[in-house]
């Protein structure tokens, strides 16, 4: 009963929806968060919701939102990259500022796909008075087979150091820990472990669980965290 609850949920987009419109998406090189940004995009365009990506990744040259930028725009999502087009993959800090317009248009859901540590978190920095103004949430994305957030201490590292170098604050965690296509439940439910007590810690809270489609559906009920299945639209099927 409660799989087809959380079905539901994602078919109407209505909870996506209950949280800020500009959601800044943070995680290390590994942790998936790409891939999360993605999935989210194309979910709330399911739904005929009116959504702007921005790639501010400037420090991973691989597995960019703006690679899949034709099957996002076909689906009427406004992708901004770099001011030197979507083509452009050198790990160049050559931001759009076009981004400015969705953050300050009330009509627009804006998910920001920002680069890996703190260092890359720095891009935040120009669009800092518009994002505040407008309120956000930013969820940062774990994946506790990743060295850097392996554990409790490095997550609430990799955290406090983002907020530190932005001054924005981090409202939601996602565990998004996986092995590609062998993720399985237990892969899921142990690294939930973790993160629940660095949720504590930091007194962030769980916002998802997001993980394969075919493991989503296997997730048992109660967990902390919405479910949240997910499509890999970032790596082709050899990968």
């Amino acid at each position: 009963m409660e799989k087809k609850k959380q079905k539901s949920i994602h078919k109407t987009g209505e909870c996506m929806l209950n949280d800020k419109r500009i959601k800044i998406i943070i995680g290390h090189y590994g942790s998936g968060k790409t891939e999360f940004s993605v999935n989210y995009c194309m979910k709330l365009a399911d739904e005929n919701v009116k959504v702007a990506i921005g790639d501010l990744d400037i420090v991973n040259p691989y597995f960019r939102s703006r690679e899949r930028a034709s099957m996002l725009e076909s689906k009427g999502i406004k992708v901004i990259s770099s001011s030197l087009g979507h083509n452009f993959s050198l790990a160049l800090p050559a931001v759009s500022a076009a981004i400015v317009g969705p953050i300050q248009d009330p009509e627009y859901q804006v998910i920001l796909d920002v680069g890996g540590n703190s260092i890359g978190a720095r891009v935040l920095a120009r669009f800092f008075n518009d994002i505040t103004d407008q309120g956000y949430d930013m969820l940062c994305v774990v994946n506790t087979n990743r060295p850097e957030t392996m554990d409790v201490e490095g997550i609430v590292y990799h955290v406090r150091s983002i907020e530190n170098e932005t001054g924005l604050k981090v409202t939601g965690l996602i565990n998004n820990t996986h092995l590609l296509r062998d993720t399985t439940v237990e892969t899921v439910l142990e690294a939930q472990k973790i993160i629940i007590e660095a949720s504590e810690k930091l007194s962030i809270p769980i916002k998802y669980i997001s993980t394969l489609e075919k493991v989503a559906e296997q997730l048992p009920e109660g967990l902390e965290g919405e479910i949240f299945p997910l499509k890999l639209y970032m790596r082709d099927a050899w990968m």
